[in-house]
């Protein structure tokens, strides 16, 4: 049964177009009839002159048709409807001989088309013959149907609790029915329109799709199956769409709860996002955190004594002075109140001004004669120029610097009066000096490198050469003082604990920081020659600059500064400076970041990429890098974690402190990032603070998880000791550790001993980030008289020259230096050049960089000078150079004539 599709073109007109022939835009669908009540059949065709219905294949009368006509407004091509209606009577007048079946036939110029057939029925159950009293059967099924439409939907929709965004299916299969069952949905009793609602489709299986569950879902949902005979209602199904709780971010630490020593800070965070609905979890985790703070206390400025009264002045007044520094304002403390300034008359009011005579022409005379020197000096300061330009241009050497082979320099004067040329500490002013010597090697001297003779190494000839040094006459504030007069220059430090400075020509030297693990190599000519400059490397406190970073960066070295900037180098200068990451290519994007003039930071390089420029290359080492630049500046590297494997070296330190007067005892734990200088800083502050070391320092890897630092302490015995801990552990906040911004961040445990006479102190210190993976302190300590890891305290005395000039800078005696470059930097013969060494000292990854360079084999020696200061083995690098002289029997020859 149903309607059977039939549309055929018929008779079109000869040499239409197919384009023209009537299309239905609507056919008649089957259909049934009720008791008496007639039917209805329509159909519209366009482009249509005429539209007719015939009915079991005879044309219904023209009369009984009811025609429209109309223009489709798109195409402009005219439209017409027709509508017949079909009574009981006429279906029945062919009963028992077939169905009774309508089809609509539309005309046009161009030829007609027929619709589908649509199939009139009669619906009954049976048939009943009144006069007889008695039921007959239907004859003809095709006459009579049996509609129907059972009670039981086969599959129910079900009542479901759901996730916000989650999708939902809800089954619908309705009862068994004749005609079957149209199907449509109920939303708390109102209509689910899928074309209003594009969260929502039935299926062909009629159940009901919402693609995303929203909270306006939350309802009770009904599918219903109607026909001709009914109208059945599913069971509603209860639909309740929930949403879990999410924390919202944390709240700023309050500040601390006391304003001086210790106390407590803590912040919170709400349920807020989302907050849970319709039954959706709670949070999980606390809302609030706390942890302990503590304060500096407020120092006010006291006024030191008066100093001595000055001499009495020309005007009559002497003066007297005091300064606010016993002791000076800290903390926030008051300024001194007062003046730092006493003035007052010296004669009693009384002036007395003597007239002209013989103590004014002593004036004349004494002026006179300083003029005269002033000319004799810059008279001699012309000729000490004229020297030094000469001078400077010649090669500067040492009897020395050949009788020891590869052993380090040992300047020797040729008077005994005369100073150390080379290894004073330098400053501002220069003088000049001379020396003169030999340039051969001296038989009695320590074992050497063997040079056999030949023709590769030009003698300098004897003489005296000049060199300008530093004369310690001046003092380090001075520099600093003077410094500060250059714009530039006003945020360094105004102290010399955290910089090094001095005057280097074109003989190079190096600067050092003691203790931090950061230098500055400035190679042999890199400052031009005829040019002396004033050099300085710093170490800046975290909190003086600021480093803006963004996302997950984090500090990953000190902030440095190297200058005066501007300066013209001709080779790049190598700093060096400790860092704390665990490199991969994988896990971090590190770039180097130098700060411009004008004060932001940009990114000059980028490792592991192509440089975008020659003047900067990084060489990146477990624990250090070494930056070679063209240009001084401020620098520090920064990383970027690619994914959540990416950690930093984290140096745990433990102090307590060296006496406990009280019941009390206090034990700090440092987590610091793993470079020398921020443990040189604590190990500063807890020598002020009166801390000793109780345990030798761990490493733990800090990783890009977003969780916590805790840290914990056990197995006190508690007949002797107590924590005052109020939780389980503390907690340092992730992001406190990870910009690296924080340098000395630390946990205080407070232990209260039970009895005064307790020494013997036992626990164990847990710190960790997540669960079984962490570091632990196992203490045993004495707290009256144990000092095992004093060692660790590195005196202030124990420094070392801070400022190296000229050959004591450099381990490479500097004309075998000479020697390497000349021989290694033109191609050589079965690879016997540069790049050979770099690849016998594991540093044939940096060809390109070497090659780019005028002389690559000066950048790797350079480069080692910079790696192995002052304890590098100068055996190895000689094996190495003359493995690489294997390869070339010319290589090194020296003869004596050369001598």
């Amino acid at each position: 049964t149903g309607a059977q599709q039939s549309a055929t073109v018929a008779n079109p007109v000869s040499g239409a177009s197919p384009d023209l022939l009537p299309h239905f835009q609507l056919e008649p669908e089957d259909v049934y009839i009720v008791k008496n009540k007639a039917v209805s059949l329509a159909c519209r065709a366009t482009p249509a002159t005429q539209i007719y219905f015939k009915c079991n294949g005879e044309w219904v009368h023209q009369g009984d048709h009811v025609t429209q006509q109309s223009t489709d407004r798109s195409t402009g091509l005219p439209v017409m409807e027709v509508r017949i209606e079909v009574t009981r009577q006429q279906v029945e007048k062919i009963f028992g001989l077939e169905e009774y079946w309508c089809q609509c036939v539309a005309w046009s110029s161009s030829g007609t088309t027929k619709s589908q057939k649509a199939f009139v029925r009669i619906a009954c159950e049976c048939l009943w013959w009144p006069r007889w009293d008695r039921v007959l059967a239907p004859a003809a099924p095709h006459l009579c149907a049996s509609p129907d439409l059972r009670k039981n939907f086969e599959q129910e929709p079900m009542a479901r609790e759901v996730s916000i965004e989650q999708g939902i299916v809800l089954p619908c299969r309705p009862p068994e029915g004749i005609p079957p069952a149209e199907v449509e949905w109920l939303r708390n009793e109102e209509l689910v329109d899928p074309a209003l609602d594009a969260n929502v489709y039935v299926t062909p299986e009629h159940s009901l799709v919402l693609r995303q569950a929203r909270l306006a879902d939350t309802a009770n949902y009904t599918c219903v199956a109607k026909n001709i005979v009914a109208r059945r209602r599913s069971a509603s199904a209860a639909i309740t769409v929930y949403v879990n709780g999410g924390w919202s971010t944390w709240t700023q630490w309050s500040g601390c709860s006391t304003s001086c020593g210790r106390g407590w800070q803590k912040r919170s965070r709400t349920c807020t996002n989302p907050t849970p609905l319709n039954g959706g979890a709670f949070c999980e985790g606390q809302n609030v955190q706390k942890t302990a703070c503590t304060t500096l206390c407020p120092v006010d400025g006291a006024w030191s004594e008066w100093s001595k009264w000055s001499v009495c002045g020309a005007e009559c007044t002497h003066w007297r002075s005091r300064e606010c520094s016993e002791p000076a304002p800290r903390n926030g403390g008051r300024d001194c109140r007062g003046s730092e300034l006493d003035t007052r008359n010296c004669t009693s009011e009384l002036c007395s001004h003597a007239t002209p005579g013989a103590e004014d022409v002593a004036l004349y005379v004494g002026l006179v004669a300083v003029a005269v020197c002033l000319v004799l000096l810059l008279l001699v300061g012309v000729l000490v120029y004229c020297r030094k330009k000469g001078g400077l241009d010649a090669d500067v050497a040492d009897s020395s610097i050949l009788t020891a082979g590869f052993q380090p320099v040992s300047i020797k004067p040729s008077k005994a009066d005369n100073p150390s040329l080379l290894t004073i500490q330098p400053d501002l002013s220069t003088a000049t000096m001379t020396y003169q010597g030999s340039l051969c090697p001296r038989q009695d001297g320590p074992a050497k490198l063997q040079l056999p003779n030949g023709h590769l190494l030009s003698p300098l000839g004897a003489g005296r050469h000049t060199l300008h040094h530093s004369s310690p006459a001046i003092e380090g504030a001075d520099f600093v003082a003077r410094l500060s007069t250059q714009s530039y220059f006003r945020s360094l430090p105004r102290g010399t604990t955290n910089m090094a400075y001095g005057t280097f020509n074109f003989l190079g030297g190096r600067l050092m920081i003691p203790n931090t693990g950061i230098s500055l190599l400035i190679p042999p000519d890199a400052i031009p020659r005829g040019k002396i400059y004033e050099v300085y490397l710093t170490l800046h406190k975290q909190e003086e600059v600021r480093l803006p970073l963004a996302g997950c960066q984090t500090l990953l070295s000190p902030i440095v500064s190297c200058g005066p900037p501007g300066v013209l180098l001709t080779r790049p200068a190598i700093l060096a400076m400790g860092h704390c990451v665990e490199a991969s290519a994988e896990n971090w994007s590190i770039r180097l970041k130098k700060q411009s003039c004008e004060g932001t930071w940009e990114d000059v390089l980028q490792l592991g990429a192509e440089p975008c420029t020659e003047l900067y290359y990084c060489q990146l080492e477990a624990q250090a890098c070494y930056v070679f630049t063209e240009q001084l500046g401020r620098f520090a590297l920064v990383g970027e974690s690619l994914s959540m494997a990416a950690s930093k070296r984290l140096k745990l330190v433990l102090f307590a402190p060296a006496a406990c007067p009280s019941l009390e005892y206090n034990i700090r734990v440092y987590c610091l990032s793993d470079t020398q200088d921020v443990l040189k800083e604590v190990i500063q502050l807890e020598k002020q603070l009166g801390g000793q070391l109780i345990g030798a320092p761990r490493v733990l890897h800090f990783k890009d998880s977003y969780h916590n630092l805790r840290l914990s302490i056990h197995d006190m015995p508690s007949s002797l000791w107590k924590s005052k801990l109020l939780a389980s552990y503390q907690e340092i906040p992730f992001y406190h550790i990870w910009s690296g911004l924080q340098p000395f961040l630390h946990c205080t445990f407070t232990l209260e001993r039970l009895s005064p006479s307790t020494c013997e102190l036992a626990c164990k210190i847990w710190v960790w980030q997540v669960e079984g993976d962490g570091q632990s302190f196992t203490v045993n300590f004495n707290i009256a008289k144990d000092t095992r890891f004093s060692d660790w305290l590195v005196p202030d005395s124990e420094v070392g020259a801070p400022a190296l000039v000229g050959p004591s800078a450099f381990k490479i005696p500097f004309l075998i230096r000479q020697k390497i470059i000349s021989s290694l930097d033109p191609p050589g013969t079965r690879g016997a050049d540069w790049r050979t060494l770099a690849q016998k000292l594991n540093l044939d990854s940096h060809l390109s960089f070497f090659a780019s360079k005028p002389s690559p084999t000066a950048m790797i020696l350079n480069l080692w000078e910079a790696r192995h200061f002052p304890n590098g083995n100068l055996s190895q690098l000689a094996t190495a150079v003359a493995e690489v002289g294997k390869q070339d029997g010319a290589l090194f020859a020296v003869s004596e004539a050369e001598c």
